[in-house]
């Protein structure tokens, strides 16, 4: 995760176009020659697409894209800890 990635794609893309690009990563990261390099790149990728659409859709419900932002970090990063 990280999170000027994250930011980026938040800024830059609607979450349609997140949405599509997340649906052909995980078809990606199906097939059966994908290698271990490959997963961990993909996986990098979905991780910060679907931070970029979770802050979308706090930024609609009224939060500030700053705290939105943090508000994923600290989700992921507890989700570690356990």
């Amino acid at each position: 995760m990280k999170l000027p990635v994250i930011r980026q794609f938040y800024q830059t893309q609607s979450p349609e176009n997140l949405e599509k690009t997340l649906e052909v990563l995980e078809a990606f990261s199906e097939f059966r020659g994908t290698t271990e390099e490959d997963l961990n790149v993909t996986g990098e990728l979905i991780t910060n697409i679907c931070g970029a659409l979770e802050v979308h859709a706090n930024v609609d419900q009224g939060m500030a894209e700053k705290d939105a932002l943090n508000s994923f970090a600290q989700k992921v990063l507890g989700s570690i800890d356990k």
